[in-house]
């Protein structure tokens, strides 16, 4: 009886150790979001028709995440909804649209490092990354989270990541199906839900890998990108009478690649960025592609509490005759955040295309912090094509101006977990715009509001 009682309390003394040791290595942490933003569309996007109102609506994103860091492990894991506000019944809701539900995993992955804790406390790093995944790098020109987009975007994959004195050598790999197949891999590129397909093309890829070298130094960093996306092969039967024209996939698949660099330093009070990238291979349609993109800008900080940045991006295009046959011309800015780069008010490069032209944005960039807490901000765009527009007459513009955007910011930090930010801005657009957006009858002086709070828990 003694030794039954004593073995008890033995037992019971190991899990107590047990668990005070996991508890040393190991940590739960949860988290979540709630951000509602307010918008005012005048023009947001495209062009309205002079005969259009203006839309206003309420949206709202609510995440849930849970994180645990262990010996040697972490994961993460995010439940996201958008929602619109008014979308759903007040009460139960049998009858839910699928169009409209923004319920999904946002982001469930898991992280395991192949060093010992002995590698790492050197600062070494290598780590395989696997699951549904944000992939943020550099200024998020090619690869970005989106997150202006409620949705935002993600990506399932696996992610192998290296990194040592200042080195970053990240190779990622995904490869993606509509279900779960007994044979073939065919993928028709359209998921259901809010699809990560690249910017303007409504296309997700079928596979995807990349390989990304960075290096840190002390005025700034420096990186080399280079980015396969692969898109199924297909072929289009003509319609005939009264039936409607078929796609049929194939096995094959059409392959393209972007590859380039960007370099960002800041020597005193001058910063100075650019970045130059080029595209080849097919795109998904199988056309040969032969496209770029060149950005630089500088940035000079006038006091502690005001810079100004003065920059152009330039992107390659395509001339109206050659927008289905010969090579194509047009440079896709792929899985990157165009909010941040070409106007808020998201005329170029989003959903709502802008012809096969490509895009000249020469801007000047006014930030101001009166207070700690408060950040304002004051942009002007001035676009122009870098390819001709045929107008609604017919007649040809050589290069013409898209128009002038202006941007006005604020955002207020009450608090590291409450914020507030809110914008007004003004498209001036011109004749070449409208016929670019395909609007006649267009109304050229376009206006968006919005104010949205953040609230992080």
């Amino acid at each position: 009886m003694n030794f039954f009682i004593h073995h008890k309390t033995f037992l019971s003394c190991c899990v107590v150790s047990a668990l005070a040791v996991s508890s040393a290595y190991a940590q739960f942490t949860f988290s979540g979001q709630l951000r509602t933003r307010s918008e005012y569309r005048n023009g947001q996007g495209t062009l309205l028709k002079e005969s259009d109102r203006a839309a206003f609506f309420t949206s709202q994103r609510t995440r849930v995440s849970a994180a645990y860091s262990g010996y040697r492990i972490k994961a993460f894991a995010t439940l996201q909804d958008v929602r619109v506000w008014g979308q759903d019944a007040s009460t139960i809701n049998r009858t839910t649209n699928a169009d409209l539900n923004g319920l999904l995993l946002h982001e469930a992955w898991g992280e395991f490092s192949l060093l010992d804790t002995a590698q790492t406390k050197l600062g070494k790093e290598l780590s395989l990354k696997i699951g549904r995944q944000e992939l943020v790098y550099d200024d998020v020109r090619l690869l970005g989270n989106l997150d202006w987009l409620q949705q935002g975007r993600r990506h399932d994959m696996a992610l192998l990541k290296y990194g040592n004195k200042g080195w970053m050598l990240h190779a990622g790999v995904a490869y993606n199906q509509n279900r779960e197949l007994k044979s073939g891999t065919i993928y028709n590129g359209t998921p259901t839900g809010y699809t990560a397909g690249t910017n303007g093309i409504g296309t997700a890829y079928k596979s995807l890998q990349f390989a990304y070298l960075g290096k840190k130094f002390s005025a700034g960093s420096a990186s080399f990108l280079i980015i396969k996306d692969d898109f199924n092969q297909y072929v289009t039967t003509p319609s005939s009478g009264t039936v409607a024209a078929t796609r049929t996939y194939s096995d094959g698949t059409w392959s393209r690649v972007t590859l380039g660099s960007y370099v960002n330093a800041t020597v005193k009070k001058l910063g100075v960025k650019a970045e130059a990238y080029y595209q080849t291979g097919r795109d998904k349609d199988g056309r040969t592609i032969s496209a770029y993109l060149l950005s630089g800008s500088l940035t000079y900080a006038t006091s502690q509490r005001t810079a100004i940045t003065v920059g152009e991006d330039y992107t390659s295009g395509n001339e109206p005759g050659n927008a289905t046959t010969s090579t194509n011309r047009r440079f896709d800015p792929l899985y990157g955040t165009p909010h941040k780069h070409w106007g808020y008010m998201d005329y170029f490069y989003v959903a709502d295309g802008f012809g096969v032209g490509g895009l000249s944005d020469f801007y000047l960039k006014v930030r101001y912090k009166p207070l700690d807490r408060l950040t304002m901000s004051l942009d002007f765009h001035q676009f122009a094509s870098t390819n001709t527009i045929v107008g609604t007459d017919k007649i040809p513009l050589s290069k013409p101006s898209f128009g002038q955007e202006y941007d006005f910011i604020a955002q207020y930090a009450v608090t590291k977990q409450i914020g507030l930010e809110g914008g007004y801005s003004v498209f001036s657009a011109t004749d070449a715009l409208a016929a670019a957006k395909a609007v006649s009858n267009a109304d050229k002086s376009a206006t968006w509001g919005y104010l949205m709070v953040n609230l992080k828990f």
